[in-house]
């Protein structure tokens, strides 16, 4: 019997990522998901703790809204009287 070599053998599936290879997944999961994320998320909290100081109660805008509804009614009045 003569010798044959090998043949040469390929892989039914390639091998499984190890140490290295998933710590490059891992920060590039960070990357492009953990921090854009984390930056709207912290956006969206300084706009909310910012314009809470801007705004107006609401017992003052529903003074506001009397108001105005008495200064229509006035100019309603006195458009009637000129007519």
């Amino acid at each position: 019997m003569e010798y044959a070599p090998p043949l040469p053998t390929i892989p039914l599936f390639p091998g499984v990522p190890g140490g290295p290879e998933l710590l490059i997944l891992l920060l590039v999961f960070v990357l492009l998901i953990g921090l854009p994320a984390l930056l709207l998320l912290g956006g969206g909290a300084y706009l909310v703790t910012r314009g809470d100081d801007d705004r107006p109660s609401r017992s003052e805008l529903q003074a506001r809204v009397e108001e105005l509804e008495a200064e229509v009614e006035k100019l309603r009045e006195r458009d009637d009287e000129e007519t």
